[in-house]
């Protein structure tokens, strides 16, 4: 479907939705706070949300909340699972998230960045992505260095941990969190990556955590080394992570340093980006309990 009939689509449901909205109590109120539970289960798009904690941070009524929810389900917005009753994004609002992204595109920040980085260093950089428990390279930025040993190309995916990338999201993760995904990638890294071990992961999570940025000293390739540093979305979660990767002579300690400087900059220019893209449109929005009650 094209992208003009993807918007005809949505917008014809979206006029749908409305009229059931405007059919409860309240019509324009109604709106106001079911978007705001929208948002709600957006925050909690991973893991999902329950009616209970629904209701008890929206402020709103268990039946008043149920309506609201059962209309955005009937728009196709949002979704609840059949086992455990929890209720996540819908595919309506995965195409509304597609065609927001022509918009605002994390990759198309990341990348600005990236050119940044790569013309002052002269090294090769990356943005790379969380998927579950694999990072995910998006974009490979060219540096003017004439050597280059790494293999690293938009597309390829490692386990979390493996790469100064994917290490440094690795780090930004809870201890359980980090766990987890070394026991679900322990078999694949002692296939693939030999020189990767469940201690040495560990230890470099507390190094990452401790230094500031996350170093791969050539464990990957041979004679390429990698520093990393995690972006974050400004509720805390993950977002992605900013590289550089060089021959092992131009990674000495203190130019180390000084490359992380410059990854710590465009790590805040996009950061405070994505605060512009989710921070809330207006300014005097009421809270959404039942204020007249």
């Amino acid at each position: 479907m094209k992208r003009d009939a993807l918007l005809v689509h949505i917008v014809a449901r979206w006029e749908d939705w409305l009229r059931e909205a405007d059919s409860l109590p309240a019509g324009s109120q109604s709106v106001d706070r079911a978007l705001a539970l929208l948002a709600l289960v957006r925050r909690h798009a991973q893991a999902g949300i329950g009616l209970a904690d629904i209701v008890s941070q929206s402020g709103l009524n268990k039946p008043t909340a149920r309506r609201l929810l059962l209309a955005l389900i009937r728009a196709g917005l949002v979704e609840q699972e059949a086992e455990t009753r929890r209720y996540f994004l819908g595919e309506e609002a995965f195409v509304l998230g597609a065609l927001a992204s022509y918009r605002y595109n994390l990759l198309e920040i990341a990348v600005g960045s990236l050119r940044r980085i790569s013309a002052e260093s002269e090294d090769t950089s990356f943005f790379s992505i969380r998927r579950q428990d694999h990072a995910v390279c998006l974009h490979r930025e060219e540096g003017s260095f004439p050597i280059r040993t790494h293999l690293l190309q938009a597309g390829h995916q490692h386990p979390l941990g493996v790469g100064a990338g994917s290490m440094a999201m690795l780090a930004s993760l809870s201890d359980e969190e980090v766990e987890n995904a070394i026991t679900a990638n322990g078999d694949a890294i002692a296939e693939r990556f030999p020189r990767y071990t469940s201690e040495l992961i560990r230890r470099m999570v507390q190094d990452t955590r401790a230094r500031g940025w996350s170093v791969n000293p050539g464990l990957v390739l041979a004679n390429s080394w990698a520093i990393g540093i995690a972006v974050r979305y400004p509720d805390g979660r993950v977002a992605g992570a900013l590289s550089i990767a060089a021959i092992d002579s131009r990674m000495q300690e203190e130019r180390q340093r000084q490359l992380a400087g410059l990854l710590e900059a465009e790590v805040r220019h996009i950061e405070a980006r994505l605060a512009e893209m989710f921070a809330p449109r207006r300014k005097d929005a009421s809270p959404i309990g039942d204020q007249a009650a």
